[in-house]
């Protein structure tokens, strides 16, 4: 039920991205909501979609960005990939470990942009894609990531009940 649950969640999600998120940009840089539910989603002790959702989060970011298709995908899985790994280790701290992964999840997206970019032949200077593009969205990540993470949270407990004993 939670992998077909993904699908309105992260529609509604894609849609406030790009209809209100993406006209409050910071120098250059938006935030990636899509990005702070996915690793929000994937913090989760109960939740065993997180895989499935970074797939399909993935295929939607794609479909509607100029970023090619296989960047997209292989960031956000590479993010939960970091963040299942994290929540096994540091489980007594999920609100610092988002904080610690909504920065390096959009390092990393970014970064991998950056590099297939040039690959491909654009010439995106650095040093500027970093300080205004980069930066300013980590910062914006940064501050919506406790209130995704609240809501996020809640959802989970409301697809993964959790059995009462008696």
């Amino acid at each position: 039920m939670a992998i077909l649950a993904g699908i309105p969640i992260l529609g509604i999600i894609l849609m406030l991205q790009l209809g209100i998120i993406s006209q409050l940009p910071l120098l250059q840089g938006t935030a990636d909501l899509i990005l702070l539910v996915l690793v929000a989603w994937a913090l989760q002790d109960q939740v065993t979609s997180a895989w499935e959702w970074g797939i399909l989060g993935g295929v939607m970011v794609s479909l509607v960005t100029a970023t090619p298709f296989y960047v997209v995908i292989f960031s956000y899985l590479l993010v939960i990939l970091i963040a299942r790994m994290a929540r096994r280790r540091i489980w007594q701290m999920p609100l610092l470990v988002m904080l610690i992964l909504t920065f390096l999840g959009t390092l990393v997206f970014h970064l991998v942009s950056i590099v297939v970019f040039q690959i491909m032949g654009s010439n995106l200077p650095l040093r500027e894609s970093l300080t205004l593009v980069t930066l300013p969205s980590a910062l914006l990540n940064l501050l919506l990531a406790f209130p995704v993470y609240t809501i996020v949270a809640d959802l989970a407990k409301w697809l993964y009940p959790t059995e009462l004993e008696v």
